[in-house]
Parts: structure tokens; sequence; C-alpha cells
């Protein structure tokens, strides 16, 4: 038998590689976790570095996995191959674990049945990991990783980036690919083509025997510095002129051809040992025996052939002979191996890879085998794997005999495409149903897809047209659903940024639409508000957003905050705050956790407690990383504006808009109005004026209204009185028709701008003196006193002045404060230095660490709510101690603007 592992020694022309893998090592060994990615192109050596990484491991724990070409679409079935060894005998070390995350592995790796949890595989996993590196080091090896299933991708990532503090070490071996990958945000290497001399060194070495020149120069010539190439192509019983093709080609053909030398028999017996990517003896030896292979014979001549080896496992000497073998085999005998695979396969134990066979063994349609793959597709959806779930159902539409079926079933599996972020897979499969006979309902759906798709393209304007188009073809078949789908293109649009060209749009074919009689509802509320203005529309808004049976926010939760703004309603806008972070915990979902951070922060600056908003924000980034999605920008917008910094909001102002999408005007409102608040604040008020016209331009819900005052404070104070006097006439309207303390309180101070009657500031006062958003209250005190200042009336204009520059300085508000501090000292008063919080030495990540563990979290509790490993917690902890100058958790609860929110 020829020997399937690699002789030791040094590695030929890998000096560098395998020196920063040693480092990686040591590294590991002193708790200082990573990861290392070796990307090249196949046969170019990676599977002798990940050898040379187990060789230097010594004293470690080693875990392997390989990712399978023919099994990418079963979800954590890499992940699964890697932590096998640590839940066996079972429960292993499964039991170390909380039980909500032995939960969670134990669906996630088909052990169990439950709802999906996807969203906490990569931090059980990380927990597994690490309760193993407490016994000694560990190594996790992953060769193949570009055909890991995307489930273990996204989860070995996860880990990859959270193991710093760790006795861990990772390392991936990648084949190139033009496709992107979250892999390729890790530490990786090159691996190239061995140079000329590194190449014939290597042959000598490794070929015994002499070589003819010639034929030398022809391996050389052919290998092109690729080392299998070098090794393999030897061992052919000739050789192809050189081409253009690359090596793994040639090199697969040469492993083609030692299949020539063999039986029948013997290569039905490595096509279906190529056909099961587990390598499992247990399914290869009754598979075969179905098929009356002389085993003693057959396997004795494949061993013989250094292809495959069968022991323990089943081993192929590499990934590219596996591919050959399979490849080479004809359709007719790919479908037989898959066949008796099918039926050795245990159908209690493993349903999905059972139908994953019979589906590639069957020729033509088969319902039977189409049902059983919906079946795959639901259970692998529970596990989070969606990717295999839209694998299994567009297979199962292929296999469908009756049309409507087949129809049913590729449309679901458009939309399981889009689950998976696979759009251009939708794209390509939507169109297959598009010139097939469809009704009405069909036609709608199509559409209503294609909306969808176009959305996550970025391409809103398609969008919004299919979702409406979708609602009008409803308007008579479906009146309910018709309306559904106008807010749908509504809301998505408001989620990317752009309700102002489609409200437009969307309200215009809901008129044209509507129908049956029914009590009006937020679309004739924003209709109202659209034609009429706000004193018209305001009581059917507020209507629409509190509801008769259930509150809008439930169904709509961007929407709804979108009409709470509209209405200056800060107290609404704290319920539905409030509401998506109860539901977000409850449920886990990312997409109702990730807003309600997002709008907890954002609440949190507008009401001066800049820690909680600091921690909402370093958790909101968490999911988003755990996720592999941008973290939402406009809270960091607000925080950094009210912050005052002009440093660090300036690089932060800047990349957003480096970063923003050309369509995405709601997100650039968002910034210019950060912008204007900052300005304002630092006196910049030409810098501020111009930020406000931006944002007041912005034609869409919600946004205008905010920015409104910022306009005439700038205006004001660049002389502007006409643009200012406009732009207050804009603002009264809209807090009249409200009606809210908010709204009438910053028209108030607004006013008092403007017309330099002392009254409306003292109305200002009383309006805002009860409402959560402290920063406007201190900003009324400050425009009071600055009136009174230039009024003569130092006196007066002390108290007010003072007041402000407490509550601003207090709430780490710099740059308001320092304005109320530079008018203090006009005055003749003296005012101290700026005021030290807490957090300002601290990253947000520290700050949320530092918050939950004063208000008596474990380091396993947070580690759990930011996706970190406890051993990362205590790291993070100490920095802290350090860095506050404390020495216990104890005295986190002594640190003054951490933990509290800002009193008034």
């Amino acid at each position: 038998m020829r020997p399937l592992t690699r002789s030791p020694g040094p590695l030929v022309g890998r000096r560098e590689e395998t020196v920063s893998i040693d480092e990686l090592i040591a590294d590991a060994r002193d708790s200082r976790g990573g990861v290392l990615v070796l990307r090249g192109e196949a046969g170019i050596g990676k599977s002798a570095l990940l050898d040379h990484a187990r060789e230097a491991a010594s004293g470690f724990r080693v875990l392997h996995a390989s990712g399978s070409q023919f099994e990418s679409e079963l979800p954590y079935a890499a992940l699964h191959q890697l932590c096998r060894p640590l839940c066996v005998p079972s429960p292993g070390q499964l039991a170390d674990l909380a039980p909500q995350h032995q939960e969670v592995l134990r669906v996630a790796f088909g052990l169990a049945g439950g709802p999906p949890d996807f969203f906490h595989v990569g931090l059980a996993t990380l927990e597994l990991l690490s309760a193993a590196a407490r016994e000694r080091p560990l190594l996790c090896v992953v060769d193949d990783v570009q055909w890991a299933d995307t489930a273990s991708s996204k989860a070995l990532t996860f880990i990859a980036r959270r193991i710093s503090a760790e006795p861990i070490a990772l390392v991936f071996a990648s084949r190139r690919s033009g496709a992107a990958s979250q892999l390729d945000e890790l530490p990786g290497l090159d691996i190239d083509r061995l140079g000329d001399s590194d190449a014939r060194a290597l042959l000598s070495a490794k070929i015994r025997g002499a070589l003819d020149d010639q034929v030398r120069e022809r391996i050389m010539a052919e290998a092109r510095g690729n080392p299998l190439a070098l090794l393999q192509l030897p061992r052919a019983d000739g050789f192809a002129l050189p081409d253009t093709s690359s090596a793994p080609t040639r090199i697969e053909r040469s492993f083609q051809e030692r299949l020539a030398e063999l039986q029948p028999d013997a290569r039905l017996l490595l096509t279906i040992a190529s056909a099961d990517p587990t390598g499992d003896p247990d399914l290869l030896w009754p598979a075969a025996r179905r098929m009356a292979i002389d085993l003693a014979a057959t396997s004795a001549a494949v061993t013989a052939t250094g292809l495959a080896e069968f022991a323990t496992r089943v081993r192929f000497c590499h990934p590219l002979a596996r591919s050959a073998v399979y490849l080479a085999a004809d359709a007719a005998q790919r479908r037989t191996a898959h066949r008796v695979l099918a039926e050795v396969t245990d159908p209690v134990v493993a349903p999905d890879r059972q139908a994953w066979h019979r589906a590639r063994a069957s020729t033509g349609p088969r319902e039977d085998v189409a049902a059983e793959l919906e079946r795959s597709a639901s259970r692998a959806r529970s596990r989070g794997g969606v990717v295999a779930a839209a694998a299994f159902i567009e297979r199962a539409a292929e296999l469908s005999l009756a049309p409507g079926k087949r129809i049913e079933r590729t449309l679901a599996a458009v939309a399981a495409h889009l689950d998976a972020g696979s759009p251009d897979t939708a794209a390509t499969l939507v169109s297959t149903v598009q010139n097939t006979p469809l009704d009405e309902h069909q036609h709608a759906q199509v559409d209503l897809l294609r909306g969808q798709i176009a959305f996550v393209r970025q391409n809103e304007a398609d969008g919004s047209m299919f979702m409406v188009r979708a609602g009008q073809r409803l308007a008579t078949l479906d009146p309910e659903r018709s309306r559904e789908c106008f807010i749908d293109a509504l809301e998505m649009s408001l989620l990317v940024g752009r309700s102002g060209d489609v409200l437009d749009t969307v309200l215009v074919a809901a008129a044209s639409a509507s129908a049956a009689a029914r009590p009006p509802d937020i679309l004739d509320a924003l209709s109202l508000l659209n034609a009429h203005g706000h004193q018209a529309a305001a009581p059917l808004l507020r209507s629409a957003l509190h509801g008769t049976d259930s509150p809008l926010w439930t169904r709509r939760p961007a929407l709804a905050l979108i009409v709470a703004a509209e209405l200056w309603d800060s107290d609404t806008h704290g319920t539905v705050v409030d509401w998506l972070m109860k539901t977000g915990r409850a449920s886990g979902s990312p997409l109702v956790l990730r807003l309600g951070l997002a709008q907890l922060a954002s609440r949190a600056a507008l009401t001066g407690d800049l820690a909680r908003a600091m921690a909402a924000i370093a958790e909101e980034e968490a999911i988003a990383e755990a996720t592999g999605g941008p973290p939402v920008s406009y809270p960091r917008l607000h925080l950094a504006a009210m912050r005052g910094r002009r440093r660090e909001a300036t690089e932060l102002f800047e990349k957003v808009a480096a970063t923003a999408s050309p369509d995405g005007a709601g997100q650039l409102a968002d910034l210019h109005h950060a912008t204007a608040v900052l300005n304002n604040g630092l006196t910049d008020y030409r810098a501020a004026l111009a930020a406000a016209r931006l944002a007041a331009a912005y034609d869409g819900l919600g946004r205008p209204g905010m920015v409104l005052p910022e306009l005439v404070e700038a205006a004001v104070r660049c002389g502007n009185t006409a643009e200012a006097a406009l732009a207050l006439e804009s603002l009264t309207r809209r807090a009249q028709a409200a009606g809210t303390p908010l709204g009438l309180g910053l028209a108030a101070y607004a006013r008092g701008l403007v017309t330099g009657v002392e009254e409306h500031y003292r109305e200002a006062l009383e309006h805002l003196r009860d409402t959560p958003l402290l920063p406007y209250h201190a900003r009324a005190h400050l425009l009071y006193g600055e009136w009174l200042r230039r009024e003569g009336r130092r006196k007066d204009s002390r108290e007010h002045l003072r007041t402000a520059h407490q509550l601003l300085a207090g709430a780490g508000l710099e740059a308001f404060a320092g304005r109320a501090a530079d008018e203090l000292r006009a005055t003749g008063e003296k005012t101290g230095g700026p005021s030290g919080h807490a957090y300002d030495q601290l990253t947000m990540q520290e700050v949320h660490i530092a918050r939950l563990v004063a208000t008596g979290a474990t380091s396993n509790e947070v580690a759990a709510r930011l996706f970190l490993s406890p051993r990362t917690v205590e790291a993070h902890l100490r920095n802290i101690f350090r860095k506050l100058g404390i020495s216990s958790r104890r005295q986190l609860k002594n640190q003054p603007h951490l933990l509290t929110d800002q009193a008034s």
C-alpha cells in the first residue's frame, strides 16, 4: 500500500509559511489565540502545511475537519465534523456548557429537534472549544474550507475573531476563488508556486531513481511549480503537451488515469466512496455488498493505486482524487452510487442525507422524493441551515411532476435563496417561472419576490415598483393582502432610507386600488398627511400608531418609529424601543434586536445618557459582526454629534459619507443632521447651516422635523433671518399639530431666536422641563442665558447658563457644555475644567462590559451578550480596572456616569 501521509522533514520552499505557523502555535501556548488562513490553488502544498501545524503543536489537542465539495449544502456539516470528538461519547464536553448552549449545538448538529437558533451557534461552539482548551491548548485544523457549508463557515469565522485570549489556534486551508468569503477578512498567507530551484529540489527529493533529463524538463513545464503536480504527474503513463489549463485539471487527469488499471467492481467501489463525503465504512461496505462487490479483492486493488485507503475512515489521498473519481464515472454510475447509499442510510438517524442521496439518484420527476426533500428543507431551516433548505427545496422543484407543485416549490426556493443571502441565484430561479402560466396570486408572489431581490441588490426603485405592482394585482382578489403589499414597499423603503421618493408612488397606487369598505389605516393617514399636512393628519396618524386591536409597532416597528417621530411623540418612541428590546431578547431575532439596540442607542444619546448609548452601540456592533452585516450607522452619528468632539466626529462622518449608498438619502440626511448638531455645539454656524439645509431638503418621513430647530439656530446666528423665519413656520406647524411638550418646546425656543421675545424662551423651558430629552432642555437654558447676556442682564443670565453648563457637562455633551462655559466666562463667572466621566477612558465595548458586570452579571453572562468567550471578558475587565484605577467588580458600581441614566 502506498502511504497517504507525507514524510516528515522540512518543507521545500516554505520557510516563511512554517515560521508563521510556528509563531501562531507558540502564541496559542501562551493563551494568545489566533487564526491563519492558508490560501492557494489545489496541490500547492496547503495540506502539507497543515501537517506541519499538527507536528508543531506538540502537547495540543488537535481537532480536524475538512470541507467537502459534495456536502456544502448540509448545514453545520463541517462544524459537526470538527466538534464531534468533543461530543462523544455523549454528552462529552457538551456537559460543561450552559444548558441553552448544549441545546443549541444538539439542534445544529441534528441531534435534537427544535426551533432555529443559529444566532447562538457560534457562541455555543466557542464555549465548547474554550472548555476543551482548559485541559490543554487546542489546535483546530480545517482543510478545504472553501467547500465547507455556509453555516459552518460563518461559525468558524465568528470563532476566529474571538479567541485572542484563549489557548486556541485555528489553521484553515482554502483554495483561491473569485467569490467573496467571510474568511477573506481573517489573517492569512497566500501560498505561491515553488520557484524553479525549489521545484527541482522537491522533485529530486521525492522521486526515487534517476529521471531522464527530457522527462524532468517535461515534468517541470507541466507542473509549473505546483508541488502536487510535481509528485503526481510522473505516475501517469505519459505526459500531455503543455497547455493553458490549470495544474489541478492536469492533476485530476493523472488521478483518473490510475482508474484505467482497475476492474469495473473496483472502479464502482471508488465511485460509491467518492459519492459519500462522510467517509463512513459502515455506509460504504453495506452499499458495496448490495452491488455484489467482492470487498477483499476490490479494496486491495484500490488501495494499491494509492488513490484511497480503507480503515476506520475512508480517506482519499487528496480532495482532487475524490472529485476526479466522481467525475470520471458516467451519470448512470453516479446515480447507482447514490441509490445504494440512500438504501443503506438510516432514515431515522440521517433522514436528510438519505434524501440527498435519493435526489441525486433520480433521473426524472419523483413526487415521493420531492416531498421528502421538502421535509429535509424544513428540518434544515429549523437548524439555521438556510443554504441547505434552499438547495433541498430547489431540487424538490426539479423533481416535481405536477406543474402547480413545481411552481409552488420553485417560488419557495426563491424565497429560501433570498434568506440564504443569494439574491443572484434567487433572481435566476425566479426567471424560470416568469414565462410559465401563472394565476394572479402567483404573479403577485413573483412580483413580491422580485421586489425583495431588488432591495437586497440595493436597486430600491425596482424593489418598490415590483411590490407596488404586486399590490395592484391583488387589489380585487385580496384587498387586505394588497394593502399589505403597499405597506411592505413603504416599510422596505424606510429601512433603506428612501421613503421620500417612494411614498407618493405607494399612496397613489393604494388609492387607485382601494375597493372594499374598511376602517382607516396607516396608508390613509399618510395620504392625508401628504395631501393636507400635519394639522389635518395628526389625529389619524396617532390613531393608526396606537391601533384598535394592536399597536402598529407590533407589526411594523420601523414604520411606527417614523410615525412617532412625525408626531414628536418621545413617550411612544420610548415604548416602541422597549417593545423592540423585549421582543428581540425573547425571540433571539437578530433583525429585531439590532433595530431595538440602534433605536435604544439613539434615544440614549438624545436623552444625554451617553454611557448607555455606547453600551447599546457596542452590542449592536457585536450582533452585526456575528451575523455578518455592517453595523447601523445612525446611532453612532447621533452619539458623536451629541458628544461634540470635533476630530472623532469628523472621522466618523467622513467614513459614513464614503460608504453611504448613492441612493441612501435617508442615511445622508442622518449624516447632515448630525453634522448640523455638532457644528451648532462648536459655534461653527456656517457649517451647521450648510448641513442643516441638506438635511431639511430630504422630503421623507420622520427626519426633517428634528433638523428644523438646528436650521433656525444656525440661520439666525449667520444673519439669515428670512431663512430662519421660513424654517420656523414649518417647525411651528408640525409642533402645533402634534401638541407634544417636545415639539412645542423646540418650536418655542426657535421662535425666541427669531423674534427675540423673552416670553418665548420661558415658554420653551416650561414645555421642556419634564421631557426626557435632557440635551434640549439644557439647550433651552443655554439659548435663554445667551439672550439675557446679550440684553445686558448678566446676573439673570448666569442662573440659566449655570444650569445649562451643569446639565450639559454632567451628561458629557462637551461642545455645548464648552459653549455654556464660554458664555459664563463672558459674564465674569469662572467655571471649572471639563467634567471627567468613567467612560471617557473606555472603548464602547468596555463600557458595555463594565455596565453589565457592575449590575452583577457574570463573565459567562457578559460573554453571551457580546458574543465573546468568558476568558476574553476577563481580559477586558483587567483593562477596565487598569484604566479606571480600581481593582474589583464591586468598585465599578461607584463609577460616575457609567451605570445610571442622567438626572435632569
